[in-house]
């Protein structure tokens, strides 16, 4: 029997594993172990990885090509099995051409010509246009659904309202409900220390911890002191350049060098909301869009190389609710999703005690114990990651 997409979600967020977008629950393959530890950086996917050949995946950054398959899978409601043989086991042969795979590059194809053909060159058509979790597209509606609740599916992109107050405005209250740009001035680092919760209770409690270095430097460290075994996983951005180290992830160490590298600078920007106004352009304010039964203002600015940052502002207080960042690919936007809870006053300032991760093959809460201000950080902690 086929597991099904929601307990393969599951079983990625038990090693708890954010890898831009794709989980891998196991070592890949003995033989493909060297491959994996070569530097990524400067090459593209299709000379990487040993047969990437279609048109538009092949010329993307490797971190933007996981964030594609991670797309891919999700859009057919599939996982890595499904296209790649044994994959979640030693035994995967990530080469193979199986049938499945071959109709996915025909696929990718199709979708390159559409949005060339008929929106100019534009991305208009994705695999979540057509397939909406379903290998095989439904081709007609179900009646008892047409007079139901509206689509819940929102658009990536924000247009402007013009009944909205201007996005600056709305920072700038945001900024001040979390105590003001003068008093964030005055924060030069912090530490949340605090556990990883797996979904679905899957993985038990893993140590977390958040290094952050004003203004734009920023460390993400989740450790299993009980089970060693898993290694230490770490997301870093320096200010300038971003790693992930996954031990048991398909690329374990790897450079952060295409859109990836975005969202982790506005993540860390987003560290220090004083600032935060600068971290994107063209900032707009959208319509307001429900999360439960509560509407949030939406704010959306643009990032380098297409990304977009969508914020979700309380209008009651003014305290960020959600952050959702898309960057581009060919098959359709890479999206990762975080909510923040709990907000509590501490030291003058206000933080979250609760972040929820959501990522296209997994999800995982961390629920912070202490924040520390103004403390000695090892300066290692933002250098690039070690293999465990």
């Amino acid at each position: 029997m086929k597991v099904s997409r929601k307990v393969s979600l599951a079983a990625g967020a038990l090693a708890a594993l954010w890898v831009a977008g794709f989980v891998f629950a196991a070592r890949p393959a003995a033989q493909e172990q060297p491959r994996m530890r070569e530097s990524i950086v400067g090459k593209k996917a299709g000379v990487y990885f040993k047969n990437v050949s279609t048109s538009t995946l092949k010329e993307l950054s490797v971190d933007d090509f996981i964030g594609a398959m991670g797309v891919m899978t999700d859009a057919l409601g599939l996982d890595c099995a499904d296209c790649h043989p044994n994959a979640g086991s030693d035994q995967v042969d990530w080469v193979f051409d199986t049938a499945r795979k071959k109709t996915a590059r025909r696929m990718v194809e199709m979708v390159g010509n559409l949005n060339k053909e008929f929106f100019g060159g534009a991305q208009r058509v994705t695999c979540w246009t057509c397939h909406h979790g379903r290998v095989i597209p439904a081709t007609s509606i179900a009646l008892n659904a047409v007079y139901e609740a509206p689509n819940s599916e929102l658009d990536d992109f924000v247009p402007r309202d013009p009944d909205q107050p201007a996005a600056t405005e709305i920072l700038d209250k945001y900024i001040a409900a979390v105590g003001g740009a003068q008093r964030w001035g005055g924060i030069r680092n912090y530490v949340a220390s605090g556990s990883s919760i797996g979904f679905g209770g899957f993985g038990g409690d893993g140590e977390f911890t958040i290094f952050a270095n004003a203004p734009n430097q920023r460390t993400v460290r989740i450790q299993f002191p009980q089970h060693p075994d898993r290694g230490i996983s770490t997301w870093v951005y320096n200010g300038t350049n971003g790693w992930v180290n996954t031990p048991r992830a398909l690329l374990e160490n790897y450079d952060l060098i295409g859109g990836e590298l975005d969202g982790a600078r506005l993540e860390a920007l987003n560290a220090f909301p004083g600032s935060i106004k600068t971290a994107m352009t063209n900032w707009r304010t959208g319509f307001r869009r429900v999360i439960g039964d509560q509407e949030y203002l939406t704010v959306q600015g643009n990032g380098p190389r297409g990304s977009l940052g969508t914020f979700y502002i309380d209008p009651k207080t003014y305290l960020l609710k959600r952050l959702v960042r898309y960057n581009p690919s060919p098959v359709g936007n890479v999206s990762v999703q975080i909510d923040y809870d709990d907000w509590r006053d501490v030291n003058g300032v206000k933080l979250p005690y609760e972040y929820n991760f959501y990522w296209l093959d997994g999800r995982y809460t961390a629920k912070i114990k202490d924040y520390k201000f103004n403390t000695t950080i090892d300066p290692t902690v933002f250098a690039r990651p070690k293999n465990q």
